[in-house]
């Protein structure tokens, strides 16, 4: 019974090892206040809270870039850290299988806070540009903080956990990707559900998927 992610019974043995490793890989935490410092398995890393990536950052961002601009701003900036974290994980865990690499990468996003993955069925996985993922983020943490604090957004709002996930599918996949929010909890919708693809099949792949589910 996978824990982080839910997926197509065919993937779920690739998930499953996947939760395995990370299991054992955040199994041990050290925290050092006296020296500002906390580590998972050797590695650094950073407590903050939800609320000032998402909400506030984007109001600080928005003053001076525009609202479409902060969204940017946070967008590459997530994508950026899921390609570096990808990259350190395959290289210190030695794994060199495309689909064990994108694998690792959802159940880590689970483990450090960010959402749960529910990747669905339409997904396809495959390393050329007929590359695409549908997903959703239960438990976004970008959603969660506007909703927790009745902020009504009139558009997706989970900017972050869309450029991580592109970022990190990317490294695995040695592909060009784009990851869009299609519907968003904090816009009133069901589910924050996303879309990636390479970005000259994106706009033809994700109007194909909006038809055939009939998205807004």
């Amino acid at each position: 019974m996978l824990k982080t992610v839910k997926c197509p019974e065919p993937f779920a043995p690739l998930f499953a090892k996947a939760e395995e490793i990370m299991a054992e890989f955040f199994g041990t935490m050290e925290r050092q206040p006296e020296r500002g410092d906390i580590q998972i398995s050797g590695v650094r890393y950073l407590l903050m809270r939800t609320d000032s990536l998402s909400i506030e950052l984007q109001e600080e961002l928005r003053k001076t870039f525009g609202e479409a601009g902060a969204r940017q701003i946070r967008y590459k900036l997530a994508k950026a850290c899921g390609i570096q974290d990808a990259k350190m994980f395959h290289e210190r865990l030695g794994v060199t299988d495309p689909d064990m690499k994108l694998a690792l990468g959802p159940v880590h996003f689970a483990h450090v806070g960010w959402a749960s993955v529910d990747i669905f069925p339409e997904s396809r996985p495959q390393p050329n540009e007929e590359y695409f993922l549908v997903y959703s983020h239960p438990f976004s943490f970008e959603a969660a903080a506007y909703l927790d604090k009745g902020i009504p957004q009139s558009v997706p709002v989970c900017h972050m956990n869309a450029g991580y996930s592109a970022g990190w599918c990317q490294v695995s996949y040695g592909l060009e990707l784009k990851a869009e929010e299609l519907t968003c909890r904090a816009r009133g919708d069901a589910q924050c559900i996303f879309a990636m693809a390479h970005p000259r099949q994106f706009e033809r792949l994700v109007g194909e998927y909006r038809d055939r589910a009939g998205l807004r």
